[in-house]
């Protein structure tokens, strides 16, 4: 039912949006208003139907092609250049239902030509407005989902130990291995996070979409990374294996396992509720990780068991990757997380980030969705991701390199 629901949605948007491309192209000669239509239709019943093909093919062997996940990707950028197109056609339908109403009751026979001529008008606006978000989905899609930017955050912790000051963490989230298909922009953003020269690296969960094969490409890359005091990481929602239907309870489990020892290749600490001490000199601070925890995607993760035999003093950092963790078990405990490290949002992968506006579609499901938050004297970091999943690519949301420095209050 969700189905039938779901295709007869978008042919009613497929055939609003074509009002106004028959509107524009009014005068046109016919072959070329045939033509203009056929590749219309080619374009709106195509591309779903390749998706289709590729959702089958995920659904057998559990990884996406990658012809899939673009033409998954053409279809959310021509969806919503319909919808930008329809809300200026509703709004002239709108119009039009009442200029017909008040051309009858005062017997004007001027309406007809006054609303075909504000028609024409007003699509040849919708389509040159939606070709702005048109051209930036495709821009997102072929350089976007690279454009990595380093977000760069300096906090003060009290009692901070003297030998930590000037600290530097580096955080990654949310790479989804299984959806890249150019090395050399992956390698892009690994040669970035090594020019920060970390002392520590972490990285905040979701190494793939679902299968641990799906890095096996990857691993001679992301073993790259370098930090002077070890590398660390959790595991996210999508790390599990849960979003496959596997023959078997031991199959799924010997994926995961393949994906935890992929994580020792490439040279990755995991923290599975637990926490380790990071020493320098005669000082430390606890890093402490736990497996996921979150609203709506799991809840894993046992605080209070990775927390077991660690000091109570001292500064505590903690890698979650839903920040969601942070509202719900973060925030209030009693013992005193000084900085929470989380991704999972990946920002919706679209948005606009300017010093005046921070905007994406995923605050109204998240409220906490990317950069820095302080409640209850404690700080949480929520990483808008280093890859994508789903759309293949980001519109001004770019990935993330998050890079931290310590500082005594």
């Amino acid at each position: 039912m969700f189905q039938i629901v779901a295709f007869l949605l978008i042919l009613g948007i497929d055939l609003y949006a074509f009002q106004s491309l028959k509107s524009v192209s009014a005068n046109f000669g016919e072959s070329i208003k045939i033509l203009i239509y056929i590749l219309y239709w080619l374009i709106c019943i195509g591309l779903p139907l390749v998706m289709l093909v590729s959702f089958f093919q995920y659904s057998k062997i559990g990884l996406m092609p990658s012809w899939g996940r673009i033409s998954g990707s053409l279809f959310l950028s021509v969806l919503i250049t319909q919808l930008i197109v329809i809300v200026f056609l509703l709004g002239e339908d709108i119009f039009r239902i009442f200029y017909k109403i008040f051309s009858s009751l005062t017997q004007s026979d001027e309406a007809g030509n006054v609303l075909a001529s504000r028609r024409k008008f007003l699509s040849q606006t919708a389509i040159i407005v939606a070709s702005v978000p048109f051209l930036s989905f495709i821009y997102g899609i072929t350089k976007g989902k690279f454009n990595y930017k380093v977000h760069r955050t300096i906090l003060y912790l009290k009692d901070l130990p003297k030998a930590f000051e000037g600290y530097k963490i580096v955080q990654i989230s949310d790479v989804h291995s299984g959806s890249y298909d150019d090395p050399e922009g992956v390698i892009k953003g690994i040669d970035l996070i090594n020019e920060q020269d970390a002392d520590l690296f972490v990285f905040t969960g979701d190494l793939v979409n679902t299968k641990a094969d799906e890095l096996d490409p990857w691993l001679d890359i992301f073993s790259k990374i370098q930090s002077k005091n070890g590398k660390y990481s959790i595991l996210g929602n999508h790390d599990y294996g849960d979003y496959f239907d596997w023959q078997s309870k031991e199959d799924k489990l010997a994926n995961f396992n393949k994906l935890l020892e992929y994580q020792k290749q490439i040279g990755f600490q995991l923290l599975l509720d637990e926490h380790v001490k990071i020493t320098k000199g005669d000082d430390s601070i606890n890093l402490i990780g736990v497996h996921n925890w979150g609203k709506k995607f799991g809840q894993r993760g046992d605080l209070d068991k990775a927390i077991i035999g660690m000091e109570s003093k001292g500064i505590n950092i903690l890698l979650s990757h839903d920040p969601t963790h942070f509202d719900s078990k973060v925030k209030d405990h009693q013992v005193h997380f000084h900085l929470t490290l989380s991704g999972h949002t990946h920002g919706a992968q679209m948005g606009v980030e300017f010093p005046f506006l921070k905007w994406s579609p995923v605050k109204y499901i998240y409220p906490k969705w990317a950069g820095l938050y302080s409640e209850n004297g404690r700080y949480l970091y929520v990483n808008r991701g280093f890859g994508y999943l789903g759309f293949a690519g980001r519109v001004g949301i770019w990935p993330e390199i998050s890079v931290f420095e310590l500082h005594s209050a």
